[in-house]
């Protein structure tokens, strides 16, 4: 088996996801999520190909939504595959607390921004 290399820790969590293109929007539930990007789960897969873009909108309170742009890297029965692009301030500024939170490791989360911000 290889050793799986991964730059950032994925974090699982459960809010309500939905991806959105041009022409529609589709219910996702999120299975995992990164700085790099996040796995979700669909019951009808949204017209996507791999390599096209979307947004993926996580609504973590009524208040505080992460707006990822996303480019679809994988897809396998239900479930898709994201590459995280550039986020506004504040949606990185929420996935960086969740990330903290849920990591519980002040350091582990300075190398994840570190290998963010290609230092």
């Amino acid at each position: 088996m290889t050793e799986e290399r991964r730059r950032f820790q994925r974090i699982t969590f459960d809010a309500d996801c939905e991806i959105r293109t041009n022409d529609c929007s589709c219910p996702v539930e999120l299975i995992d999520i990164s700085f790099q990007g996040a796995l979700t789960s669909v019951i009808q897969t949204p017209l996507l190909n791999i390599g096209d873009a979307a947004e993926l909108v996580i609504h973590l309170s009524s208040d505080i939504i992460i707006r990822m742009p996303v480019i679809l890297r994988h897809m396998l029965g239900g479930y898709l595959g994201f590459e995280a692009q550039s986020m506004d301030i504040d949606s990185i500024s929420h996935l960086r607390r969740l990330v903290e939170l849920n990591l519980g490791d002040e350091e582990l989360l300075e190398r994840e921004l570190e290998h963010l911000t290609g230092n």
